[in-house]
Order: structure tokens, then sequence, then C-alpha cells
């Protein structure tokens, strides 16, 4: 799936879950936080407060 947006990169936890998403297009990480029914998501900063980015290969 080499079109897909959003990647998967880190995935913990079955109940409580806590994932890495990954924009194949920006770089940008995203935390992925669900517990039962609730969820959400949010841009992984580092510790100077910036998005955390990958190196992403052009499509």
């Amino acid at each position: 799936m080499a079109d897909e947006r959003f990647v998967k990169t880190y995935t913990q936890g079955v109940f409580n879950v806590i994932e890495v998403w990954v924009d194949t297009e920006t770089g940008v990480n995203y935390l992925f936080h669900s517990t039962g029914e609730a969820g959400g998501m949010t841009p992984l900063l580092d510790k100077d407060g910036k998005p955390v980015v990958t190196l992403v290969e052009n499509k």
C-alpha cells in the first residue's frame, strides 16, 4: 500500500493503545492514543516543541 498517506510505525498496548503514525507527504509524526472507544491524535513534538519529522522518499 505505497499510496497510503499515513503509515503506522509504532504500536503498543491492546485496550490502552499508543501508536505513532507518519504522514508520508510531510514526514510529520503523530501520536495516537486510545482507550476503549475514545481516542485522539496530535503531532509528536521534540524537546523544543517542534514537530518530529521523519525523512520520507519522494513519490
